[in-house]
């Protein structure tokens, strides 16, 4: 996935403060994963957050976020959120609403 260095910083100093966060190049851009599995990735002109299946109703309502599809077939627990309402909601935000699925999942 080709990603937007000035939007991955903007990512990367968001998750500064976390414990458990690390950063890994994968599909041609970069994930980070949360005591080892994914919570967020980032494209050109958006984002990707992880919110599990039961959240994911929840995710979408929010502005600026849908389905994540890559494959012709949603990804469920998946959405993207573009940039710009990304940024104005706050990263903080939506990496603290991930987490509510991926931080109760077991470390890998």
């Amino acid at each position: 996935m080709p990603h937007d260095p000035h939007l991955a910083d903007l990512m990367r100093s968001a998750l500064r403060s976390r414990r458990g966060i690390a950063e890994k190049k994968m599909f041609g851009g970069y994930c980070w994963m949360l005591d080892g599995n994914m919570i967020a990735g980032v494209e050109v002109g958006r984002y990707m957050f992880r919110v599990g299946k039961a959240l994911e109703a929840e995710a979408l309502a929010r502005p600026g976020a849908s389905p994540m599809d890559i494959t012709g077939k949603p990804m469920r627990g998946f959405v993207w959120v573009d940039a710009d309402s990304a940024i104005d909601a706050g990263l903080e935000n939506w990496l603290d609403f991930a987490a509510r699925y991926v931080g109760a999942l077991p470390p890998k």
